[in-house]
């Protein structure tokens, strides 16, 4: 973070803060490797909350540096234009992800609104705040897609893309994880938008140990597969996808579409297009989905991958 690219940066933020987005929206993606020098940053605005994130420690001068930076800024007439009420610059390097509360009250959690749903999201004490915004267009997709069909959500999180199909009139939703604290969230991003709870299930389940329950919930015509990458003790992606696909055949609808995800940089999707084709052979390709604009990356393969497949 050198000084060019700090002055990039207040710049960038400046202007996006003048008219700021109506929902939440990442307004810079340092991440995406277009900006030398910012590549660790990244500044979320959820409502009312701007969330800067460094996902590396930076040589103390230059947190200085970033710390005058983000006070200036929210004495700038766009923060005051913006509405903003709290600014946190989040540690993600840290093993607690620790949160500096530089402009307003502490505050542990709040609600955001993307395309017109609500979730609930964590300020300040998790790594993850209980939505990954990349996935944005994904989730629209889903609720375009959901009418009328029995969905199944593996690897569900907080059940962001339950909300999504609910929306779009799925007439049953299967989430499961592991993460139980994580399914009770997604319970609560049902409630926040008034959806029929009876039309959505909640397995707290290791996924490896509970194909028999998942199956007797098919067949379903829409499974989406949102795995991390690694996750300790159970599921290590280049070793562990492979296991979930060759299940598909028995899950799926006779037409039944797939949606398989992968946010891994350092695999591209030809990985999960070759894997489907060897443990999945019925299903084929039929596109990938496009990354929201706010996530460009100088390679586009090393972005989030959301994979359509159809059986059929």
């Amino acid at each position: 973070m050198h000084t060019a690219a700090l002055e990039q940066l207040q710049h960038h933020l400046t202007a996006a803060l003048s008219i700021p987005p109506a929902e939440a929206r990442r307004l810079f993606h340092g991440r995406g490797r277009q900006w030398p020098g910012l590549e660790q940053i990244t500044a979320d605005w959820l409502q009312d909350v701007l969330l800067v994130s460094l996902f590396r420690e930076p040589p103390a001068p230059q947190l200085v540096a970033l710390h005058a930076l983000l006070r200036a800024l929210a004495e700038s007439p766009a923060w005051r234009a913006s509405g903003g009420k709290h600014l946190l610059l989040q540690h993600r390097y840290r093993p607690d992800s620790a949160t500096e509360y530089l402009v307003g009250e502490p505050i542990d959690s709040g609600q955001i609104v993307e395309s017109g749903l609500r979730y609930q999201l964590d300020f300040g004490r998790k790594q993850n705040s209980g939505l990954f915004l990349d996935m944005r267009l994904g989730r629209d997709w889903v609720r375009e897609q959901a009418a009328g069909k029995r969905v199944l959500n593996l690897f569900a999180y907080t059940c962001g893309f339950s909300v999504a199909a609910i929306a779009g009139g799925a007439t049953h939703v299967v989430n499961l994880d592991m993460a139980r604290a994580a399914l009770s969230r997604g319970r609560d991003n049902h409630r926040l938008n008034d959806h029929d709870l009876s039309r959505v299930e909640f397995l707290g389940h290791e996924l490896f140990k509970s194909w028999g329950r998942v199956k007797r919930g098919g067949p379903y015509d829409l499974v989406i597969i949102d795995p991390p990458s690694f996750q300790k003790g159970s599921f290590v992606l280049t070793q562990d996808y492979a296991k979930v696909l060759r299940r598909l055949p028995e899950l799926l609808s006779e037409q039944g579409t797939v949606l398989a995800c992968i946010n891994d940089p350092a695999i591209g999707p030809a990985f999960l297009i070759e894997e489907m084709a060897r443990e999945a052979p019925g299903l084929r390709f039929v596109e990938r989905l496009p990354n929201p604009p706010e996530f460009a990356d100088i390679d586009p393969d090393a972005g989030l991958k959301a994979l359509v497949f159809a059986a059929g």
